[in-house]
């Protein structure tokens, strides 16, 4: 089966951006940037970005690039024989499942709270108005459940279509029009009074506030932030990187990648903390910022039923980006492991994402007293547990391990696989960085995580 490449080099970096720009870029980094200092947060967490995310990444591109195949088939391409590296490909396949199985429904909540404020359901709520809205939505499994459906069939509709017809002819215009959404989002949030102390709080370097969290603090929460920004060690970038051309080097284009998921990330708090500050609210992070907190703010602003369909129409645009992106690892990855046409895969996968997003949907609701990580717990922290605290820092050290060691594929086919094309050239002498130091720091993520 001849396999598809991308149609245009700026269709390859908008997907693959796509996949890493999620729901965390919008709820969880702004907020860590203001609780860690602002300005300095952000320049800790670029520099590990850049040490540690990205030369990770350009491993994940390098394997599929060199493989031209999908997480579970690509080790058997590079690996020697004997080598058992392909055990990671199917945990990496069940990586992807389990983080699809919450993610629909977390995605699901953005398109039906985009469909409120098109059709003016927030006008002239109070405060608690708003806050039950949200409590309304997690109690009907019947009505999260439709939004699940919609995402997920939607999803595989556009991954059925194939690599340029359905995923790439979908995911383009779908990124461009999240990046103006963002701009605009930013400019009207900046431009309201009391917006620049919002703007002070989030960015400008305070150096008190480092003190107050701890220096120690401060560098773990960016090195975390850093490395699962990119959502790598599932093998969701991997699959982008076996429809590249070979001609960019593969430095250069991760780098491309991590400054627009940054770009967003760092956008995404313009929008949040000046409209916060400008209307006196505490701008926490995680689910209530998003569905109660700016609600609220849209609910009081002139506008506000315009913005808030903007702004959750950005929000569906960001996790749909993600879940198209990691449909098609799946389609693919069961198209080269069972020699599916890509039509039966789609359908096949949709319904067994389907069936297996239920229980996450259930787990706010029908099956609550179900509290696998502690009181107050659903189904969907024990997966997210699973997928970020497990899978992905335990499968990016195994990416490493295998470019960098002479028990994988080695340093010398990967820098020559990384190098290979026009643009930023990996340098040869950051080897012992790479094979020393990174695992070190991936392992202290991993432990934190378990903590």
């Amino acid at each position: 089966m001849k396999r598809e490449n991308f149609k245009s080099r700026l269709g390859f970096i908008l997907i693959s951006a796509g996949c890493a720009i999620g729901i965390g870029n919008v709820w969880k980094f702004p907020y860590i940037t203001g609780q860690n200092g602002g300005g300095i947060f952000v320049l800790i967490y670029l520099f590990f970005l850049i040490a540690m995310g990205v030369p990770v990444l350009t491993m994940e591109f390098a394997v599929g690039r060199a493989s031209k195949q999908s997480i579970t088939r690509c080790y058997q391409e590079l690996e020697k024989p004997g080598q058992k590296w392909h055990i990671h490909g199917n945990l990496a396949l069940v990586g992807n499942y389990l983080l699809m199985m919450f993610y629909t429904t977390v995605s699901g909540w953005m398109i039906s709270y985009f469909y409120r404020f098109l059709k003016g359901t927030f006008t002239g709520l109070t405060p608690q108005q708003v806050t039950d809205e949200f409590g309304g939505m997690m109690a009907d499994p019947l009505g999260m459940g439709f939004w699940m459906v919609v995402t997920v069939i939607g999803g595989f509709l556009v991954c059925s279509l194939g690599v340029q017809a359905g995923v790439e002819k979908i995911s383009k215009p779908m990124m461009l029009g999240l990046l103006a959404l963002i701009v605009i989002l930013a400019v009207n949030s900046v431009t309201l009074e009391g917006g620049m102390e919002g703007l002070k709080f989030y960015l400008v370097p305070d150096w008190s506030k480092v003190e107050e969290v701890g220096l120690w603090n401060v560098i773990v929460a960016a090195m975390n932030q850093s490395f699962f920004t990119l959502s790598l060690g599932i093998g969701s970038m991997e699959i982008f990187g076996s429809y590249m051309s070979k001609e960019h080097t593969l430095f250069g284009e991760s780098l491309r990648i991590a400054g627009l998921d940054t770009f967003v990330a760092i956008m995404s708090g313009l929008i949040i903390f000046p409209a916060c500050f400008a209307y006196g609210v505490d701008p926490g992070a995680g689910p209530e910022l998003i569905f109660i907190t700016l609600p609220n703010i849209f609910a009081s602003m002139t506008g506000g039923r315009f913005w808030g369909s903007l702004f959750f129409l950005f929000m569906t645009f960001a996790s749909f980006s993600t879940i198209i992106a990691v449909f098609e690892n799946i389609v693919a990855c069961c198209m080269d492991k069972w020699n599916l046409s890509r039509k039966k895969s789609s359908f096949i996968n949709c319904i067994v994402l389907l069936i297996a997003s239920l229980p996450c949907v259930l787990g706010f609701n029908v099956w609550s007293s179900f509290q696998p990580r502690g009181t107050g717990s659903t189904v969907l922290d024990l997966e997210d547990f699973i997928v970020s605290n497990l899978l992905l820092p335990i499968g990016s050290l195994l990416f490493l391990l295998f470019c960098t060691t002479k028990w994988g594929w080695g340093f010398d086919k990967y820098l020559e696989e990384v190098n290979t094309g026009e643009g930023v050239k990996f340098p040869r002498f950051l080897r012992g960085y790479v094979t020393f130091v990174i695992p070190v720091m991936i392992i202290v993520i991993l432990v934190m995580g378990l903590r």
